[in-house]
């Protein structure tokens, strides 16, 4: 069994819906192409387009024509869809998964109990 899936697990998921790993993706990078942004989302550029337009649609997104390019920009302020969560924005969610990797490690080293850092 790997050891990315607990034992007794139930097939193939992740954490996060393909409607938030595409919103995250554009938040990273707001110049980003649909064939781009499918490739690292592991999807079909169809279906890319279809979660973008229900993001707009939705609210979470904007998007404005560079050229022949889109510049996508978040509404970082849209507060979560799921009612038990609706009162919380999305901002804070995608500051920590944009957060360059070096920079989460260097803080969570600087909060260890016992660093001589801090």
């Amino acid at each position: 069994m790997s050891s990315t899936q607990p034992e007794g697990g139930t097939g193939d998921w992740t954490l996060l819906s393909t409607h938030a790993r595409v919103l995250v993706e554009i938040a990273r990078d707001p110049d980003v192409r649909i064939r781009d942004l499918a490739a690292e989302c592991d999807m079909t550029e169809r279906a890319v387009q279809r979660i973008v337009a229900d993001l707009e649609q939705a609210g979470y997104l904007s998007h404005t024509r560079v050229g022949r390019r889109n510049r996508y920009t978040v509404n970082a302020d849209q507060t979560f869809r799921y009612h038990a969560h609706a009162e919380y924005p999305v901002g804070p969610l995608l500051a920590l998964l944009t957060e360059p990797t070096d920079t989460r490690n260097r803080d969570r080293r600087r909060r260890r109990p016992g660093s001589k850092e801090a």
